[in-house]
């Protein structure tokens, strides 16, 4: 009798939505269609089938067969007080919070640490946050980030990386979160790059301001090896 071999299925495509700031959350200070269309390069060069969506809220109700969300979008609360919170799209945050319980993985871009506030899911999985009044940042510019934990896979053997970039200070970062790399402002540290792996895996980069900050190999890299590790794959 002769046999023959089936061909080996292809694997199936790493699918990523970038979640990008327009709307009520975008901002004066960050060009986010151009930063997300950076973003998604780095991420295609690596393998990924990408899909920048320019409607966060859209974005956050198709989740379903994904296995990364990325968000590079603002604070929607920038121009009002707490009282114009709690209006989160209903169908977004049922599918943020449906994803997250399934285990998508998350990076969190630059200004993403101060959006999504209608949504305390994101929050919690993050493990951190730009808080108003205590956060703030040096002017943009140079900046030497530095890695303190070579043992996790997204920093890898990596020591440092060079930007131009603004420096997030004074962030909010929970306990449970692994702080990876530094930087620092007059003598004091602060984290830049951090992980969590509860309620689902997630990597905080604060870094990304704008295009420039793109040009940096080391943080394509870094970025690159955010997005596998975040989604396990």
């Amino acid at each position: 009798m002769v046999t023959m071999d089936r061909p080996e299925a292809e694997p199936s495509p790493r699918r990523a939505v970038i979640a990008t700031g327009t709307g009520r959350y975008a901002d004066p200070w960050h060009p986010f269609p151009a930063t997300s269309a950076r973003i998604a390069d780095a991420l295609r060069a690596d393998g990924w089938e990408v899909t920048v969506d320019d409607d966060v809220d859209h974005a956050l109700s198709n989740l379903d067969g994904l296995d990364l969300l990325v968000v590079n979008a603002g604070d929607p609360w920038r121009e009002g007080a707490a009282e114009l919170g709690h209006r989160a799209d209903p169908a977004a945050d049922a599918g943020l919070r449906a994803a997250i319980a399934r285990g998508i993985g998350l990076v969190a871009v630059h200004a993403a640490l101060s959006s999504l506030r209608d949504h305390p899911a994101w929050r919690e999985a993050i493990g951190g946050e730009w808080q108003p009044g205590v956060s703030w940042h040096p002017p943009i510019g140079d900046a030497r980030v530095r890695v303190v934990d070579g043992d996790h896979p997204v920093t890898g053997p990596m020591p440092h990386l060079d930007v131009f970039d603004e420096r997030y200070s004074d962030l909010v970062v929970d306990d449970g979160a692994r702080v990876l790399a530094v930087h620092d402002v007059d003598g004091a540290e602060h984290p830049a790059v951090w992980v969590q792996e509860e309620p689902t895996r997630a990597v905080v980069c604060s870094l990304g301001h704008d295009e420039r900050a793109y040009d940096s190999p080391a943080h394509v890299a870094l970025l690159q090896r955010a997005a596998r590790w975040a989604a396990q794959v």
